[in-house]
């Protein structure tokens, strides 16, 4: 301890190179007073000591599963966290942007983000993902930054979660444990509850570790009990998996059903030949928005990854009065887990459903271009590849103009918009009245006063050229489908009948 006595020159020397071991004495005592040479060193702000002490709450960060009491599932608390990548191809830029949109994840879980390295291999070690050497290394970085989680830019496996953790000494977990955790936070329809607690079941399955009582074997058959059994029964850690199993199964027919409703939906939009716009693209592009602002519909726009996960549906209108549907759909991200994927199919159907796709890209992102090759890649494992496409460059108030110009070349069936301002909207609606798919019949017709349902109709589902009332009824010139052109076709005069109707 220090005495109140001046330093020798060995000691000013000491307090000169270590500061800090000055400091540590000062507090710990209890009545020590107010020394410049001491105190006049400290840096930030200085707490009382029951501040110090004080558990800080991390709020919102909760992933358990409901009614899966009989596993043990890794709770995510994350606070300081460390990533880890590996790159294995492209660019270091390409390396450098995937772990930064990693921490744009780690801080939407909700994690304070301390450090971020990155390993140089061909392919990642099988073992402890960046290898053994580098595993001692990151161990260093966790002691030094006092972090208590490391995220990996990739998924692990089990084996490669357990052999890290036993070298780092912290918990480990991947960008697929850190997205789900995301959307298990920002689900709130029973829909979306449901998908994300499948995927992370199906997620957690292979992954379930087993101590003391779980590797224990159960007491087999037998009728007189004790010592009479038929050989050794299942694990702790084996009816677990079972559970889960039979858990998974149930949330699978719960989704089945719920999709049910969701085809019933879709069926009477396309009876009632309803054309339907789907909003896809990467997370945090602006498709809230660019919803909000052809529609009105009040959806929840944050700037944060995967801030809206359950869709919407909304009723538009082009500029000629044509009606249509428009979709949100959930958001895309680079190597999004194929446990989403599989679980958000019903969802992600929205999209291959649809008769043409706004797909939104943020123009000022550092790489739009991966943005576009991303969510196209989760497309074609839709199987909506079909189904027409115009690119929206959204965000075009903040982008660079070159990189707007650069994708506008590019991207031939594309328009710049930006979705805050209103900025190219209406050339946006111009270009969905345009894209839309049209009735195939155009049709003439004097239509009677008493069957002013079928210009009901004629105006709802179809497109009316031309509308004149004589005093036989309503002379009527639009273009329809071939079921309304069927009802019309006993008020079509003989002369003028469609080609279609012949």
């Amino acid at each position: 301890m220090t005495s109140s006595s001046s330093p020798s020159q060995d000691a000013q020397s000491f307090a000169q190179n270590h500061p800090e071991g000055l400091r540590a004495d000062a507090l710990m005592e209890e009545d020590v007073a107010w020394s410049h040479e001491i105190d006049g060193e400290r840096d930030g702000d200085q707490y009382d000591r029951s501040d110090r002490a004080a558990l800080r709450r991390v709020a919102g960060l909760s992933t358990e599963l409901e009614d899966v009491t009989e596993v043990e599932y890794r709770q995510l608390r994350l606070e300081r966290v460390v990533l880890v990548g590996v790159w294995t191809s492209g660019t270091a830029q390409d390396a450098d942007n995937s772990l930064a949109e990693l921490a744009a994840l780690a801080e939407t879980a909700g994690a304070l983000v301390l450090d971020g390295v990155i390993q140089r291999r061909d392919k990642a070690d099988p073992a402890t993902y960046i290898g053994s050497g580098k595993a001692r290394e990151l161990l260093d970085i966790v002691l030094e930054t006092g972090a208590d989680t490391v995220i990996c830019d990739g998924e692990l496996s089990p084996g490669q979660l357990i052999h890290l953790e036993d070298v780092v000494k912290v918990k480990v977990i991947d960008r697929t444990a850190l997205i789900l955790d995301i959307f298990a936070q920002h689900a709130k329809s029973r829909e979306g509850k449901a998908q994300v607690a499948l995927a992370q079941m199906q997620y957690m399955l292979p992954r379930l570790r087993g101590w003391g009582q779980s590797l224990s074997r159960q007491m087999g058959g037998g009728k007189g009990g004790g010592l009479a059994t038929r050989g050794p029964g299942e694990t702790k850690i084996e009816t677990d998996r079972r559970r889960i199993r039979e858990k998974m199964a149930k949330m699978r027919r719960e989704i089945a059903a719920m999709k049910t409703g969701r085809e019933i939906k879709r069926q009477e939009r396309r009876r009632n030949k309803v054309p339907s716009v789907a909003i896809a693209g990467y997370t945090n592009a602006g498709k809230s928005s660019l919803l909000n602002r052809l529609t009105g519909a009040g959806v929840l726009v944050e700037n944060a990854l995967f801030a809206t996960l359950d869709p919407t549906v909304r009723r538009a209108e082009t500029p000629s009065g044509r009606l249509y549907t428009l979709a949100d759909t959930v958001g895309f991200v680079r190597h999004l887990p194929h446990h989403l994927v599989e679980a958000f199919r019903s969802t992600m159907e929205e999209v291959g459903d649809s008769d043409l796709i706004l797909h939104v890209v943020d123009g000022a992102h550092p790489a739009p271009e991966e943005q576009l090759a991303a969510v196209r890649e989760v497309i074609r494992d839709v199987g909506a590849v079909r189904v027409p496409e115009i690119v929206v460059i959204n965000k075009a108030d903040a982008a660079d103009p070159l990189v707007l110009q650069r994708l506008l070349r590019v991207e031939k069936h594309s328009i710049a918009v930006s979705a805050r301002t209103g900025a190219g909207i209406d050339e946006l609606l111009a270009l969905i009245d345009a894209e839309l798919p049209r009735p195939s019949v155009e049709i003439e017709a004097l239509v009677p006063y008493t069957e002013g349902r079928l210009v009901a109709r004629a105006h709802s589902d179809g497109e009316v050229i031309s509308e004149e009332h004589t005093p036989e009824g309503t002379l009527l010139k639009a273009r329809v489908h071939e079921e309304l052109a069927a009802d019309l076709a006993p008020y079509v005069p003989a002369s003028t009948v469609p080609s279609a109707l012949a």
